[in-house]
């Protein structure tokens, strides 16, 4: 029987490997955690672009920043 497109999802996300670029804990760096194969798509100042406005909205208080809109773009098909 195949799975259930939620559950074919949760399937998808859990063989992707999440991480950030530093190998670290987003918690302790800020970092943006991304799959692996979106970080690798990213140059270093996308990156760096991504990882301040995650840095920048976890200083307000936020658990949950979206990407500027050009790299939200390029790393959507990656999730």
């Amino acid at each position: 029987m195949p799975l259930k497109k939620p559950q074919q999802s949760l399937k998808d996300w859990t063989s992707q490997k999440w991480r950030t670029k530093s190998g670290k804990p987003s918690s302790v760096t800020g970092e943006r955690y991304l799959p692996e194969k979106a970080i690798k798509s990213l140059s270093p100042a996308e990156y760096a672009a991504t990882t301040r406005a995650k840095r920048a909205g976890k200083a307000t208080g936020k658990q949950f920043v979206k990407q500027p809109k050009s790299i939200a773009a390029k790393t959507a098909r990656f999730r």
